[in-house]
């Protein structure tokens, strides 16, 4: 049977009579083809690559080791006519939510972006790069060095992908103002509300001397790597024209505040050559600054729900979306998807790119199904206003406690999509990941993962930005779950988590990693069991959401629940140290102490 290489490619025909494996491969440059593109034909003459470029001849040769390794491939000739519909094809690995992935898992997802034909690496970074005069802040959180970074810069090289700086520059910047010498520098140095709750100060105040504080950060980053392209962030600085920039935004408007501290940012590196990335949120809001983006910035357009979810949650009106309206979300802007803000940009001639997400964080076990519509949203709106890249986003929201397997789904799909999207909209994801990433002969730990993913749409409580599961986990009073899964979803969920768990006992994923994939699965699959027991337990005694959580799970089944927590956060404590460096671990757990003393206020009611 023929082999269909993975990313399927955009033109594939196949003829009796194949090449010897040993055959001679016979490789031109044709300046003809487009970037990265590349021909391959093998038949009874042999083998012959042209190839436009580097990328181009590397991608050919990948693909001719996949034909290679059909049974058929003696007997079959192939002729494969390939290139991207996207030129840059970034993934993005948060490292500032606690988890700080050791050198072996680097080296890995280096492995699994190098198959799906991704060009481009960035490390979303806060406080987890050990700066020179900024030890008080990274301390603890075992972080990057500068060594790591050289390191890890000649692994991307050696595998055709592009290590990208990236330091955030504005808002999220908490983890260095909650420190006394930082203090000064926010905006809100006391804190501030959002959705009812109140938050530590996260957002630097838009002066000059804190441009200069930034700007150093991203330098010292920047060095080490060789790309001259680089992220400086600069999203969601939610206390910005509420505390000491109140009164210039009063005269001169928050879009205007907000874009003259950015382009000041950006600056000094747009002269120096770079190419500048930044989060796009401004002009949701702020259309007629789409003008004034400078030459060799690029805005991208981020958005991590699909239009399904978004549809669900919007155009009812319902709980959910109020939730998301007190925190300030710009809900019709969102419905849009990325539509709204592509057309407008592409209209300005402002080049662009879409940033969708892998859906891992807040969910446990993935959003598999909502990941999947989210990259198609994007693919089709980048295609359709022909930006120029897509930026896969990997983020760790409350702890980062969802294990990086349950990102290597979306992240096959979104390399395969950004690459040839006609071609791989209807990829089988668990078959690239059983055949290509973990090599499981039995075939069962991609359906598990599959499976798993879909767990948050099965109970039947649609949710933006998460899943029933984490929020049963980590309960926040500014996003509670609007309402409580029947006994009926739960049911089901409980089947489904008990069949994944025997699968995974079957399974015999071969990849080095393999033992460490079914070990970490085993335990994502122990925590949902667990957070299921816990929504059935509130479930027990009222319906009502709206009950305080403590309030809602009898005493005895509250000390029943308590007795399963530590054996819990023994094994997450092992699998976060399997793949992941000790810093940040202790802050993660904390993650689930809400929930922890909700228990202990329930059990001594």
């Amino acid at each position: 049977m023929p082999v269909t290489p993975f990313p399927a490619p955009r033109s594939l025909t196949t003829t009796p009579g194949g090449a010897a494996l040993d055959a001679p491969v016979h490789v031109t440059a044709d300046p003809d083809l487009p970037p990265q593109g590349y021909r391959l034909r093998t038949g009874p003459e042999g083998v012959t690559v042209d190839h436009r470029d580097a990328l181009g001849l590397r991608y050919a040769l990948a693909t001719l080791d996949q034909l290679r390794a059909g049974h058929d491939y003696t007997a079959t000739g192939y002729t494969i006519t390939d290139h991207p519909d996207f030129p840059v094809r970034g993934f993005l690995l948060d490292i500032s939510r606690d988890r700080v992935p050791t050198r072996r898992t680097l080296a890995r997802w280096i492995e699994i972006l190098a198959l799906a034909r991704f060009t481009q690496l960035e490390l979303y970074g806060e406080h987890t790069y050990a700066f020179r005069d900024h030890q008080d802040v990274w301390q603890d959180a075992s972080p990057l060095t500068a060594d790591d970074l050289r390191w890890l810069d000649a692994r991307c090289a050696a595998a055709g992908i592009e290590l990208v700086a990236n330091q955030n520059t504005f808002g999220h910047m908490e983890r260095f103002l909650r420190h006394p010498g930082h203090a000064h520098r926010a905006e809100n140095p006391e804190g501030f509300e959002r959705g009812g709750v109140h938050r530590p100060p996260s957002t630097l105040e838009p002066t000059d001397d804190n441009a200069d504080f930034a700007t150093a950060l991203v330098a010292e980053v920047a060095r080490e790597v060789r790309s001259r392209r680089l992220n400086i962030g600069a999203d969601e600085p939610f206390e910005l024209g509420r505390g000491a920039s109140a009164e210039r935004v009063a005269q001169q408007g928050l879009g205007e505040v907000y874009f003259s501290f950015v382009t000041r940012l950006m600056a000094p590196w747009l002269e120096a050559g770079y190419t500048i990335e930044f989060w796009a949120d401004v002009f949701a809001g702020h259309p007629e600054l789409m003008d004034r983006v400078p030459p060799g910035a690029v805005p991208v357009v981020w958005q991590y729900d699909g239009p399904r979810v978004l549809s669900e949650v919007i155009d009812g009106d319902t709980p959910e979306a109020r939730t998301w309206q007190r925190l300030g979300a710009d809900l019709d802007n969102l419905r849009e998807g990325f539509r709204s803000r592509g057309k407008l940009l592409s209209e300005a001639g402002v080049p662009f790119w879409v940033a969708p997400g892998a859906s891992n964080w807040n969910s446990l076990l993935g959003r598999i199904d909502n990941a999947v519509d989210n990259m198609l949203d994007a693919a089709e709106t980048g295609r359709e206003n022909a930006a120029r890249g897509f930026l896969l986003t990997s983020w760790g929201d409350h702890g980062h406690w969802d294990a990086p397997s349950v990102a290597y789904g979306p992240v096959v799909f979104g390399g395969a999509v950004s690459w040839s999207l006609e071609t791989n909209r209807d990829l089988d994801i668990a078959a690239v990941l059983d055949d290509h990433v973990l090599l499981d002969e039995a075939r069962l730990t991609g359906g598990v993962l599959m499976r798993l993913g879909r767990v948050h749409r099965d109970l039947g409580v649609p949710l933006l930005n998460g899943s029933p599961i984490a929020r049963a986990l980590f309960p926040d009073p500014a996003v509670p779950l609007p309402s409580l899964p029947t006994p009926e979803a739960m049911d089901r969920v409980a089947a489904t988590l008990g069949a994944c768990r025997e699968d995974l006992t079957a399974a015999d994923p071969a990849a080095a990693e393999g033992d460490v994939v079914r070990r970490e699965l085993h335990h994502a699959v122990a925590l949902a069991q667990f957070a299921l027991d816990v929504l059935r337990a509130r479930a027990a005694v009222t319906a009502d959401p709206a009950v305080p959580e403590a309030d809602a799970i009898d005493p005895a089944t509250a000390r029943r629940l308590l007795r399963r927590i530590e054996p819990l956060l023994a094994e997450q404590r092992a699998c976060w140290l399997l793949r992941s460096r000790p810093g940040g671990l202790d802050d993660s757990i904390r993650e689930l102490d809400r929930l922890r003393h909700q228990l202990i206020g329930a059990a001594h009611a």
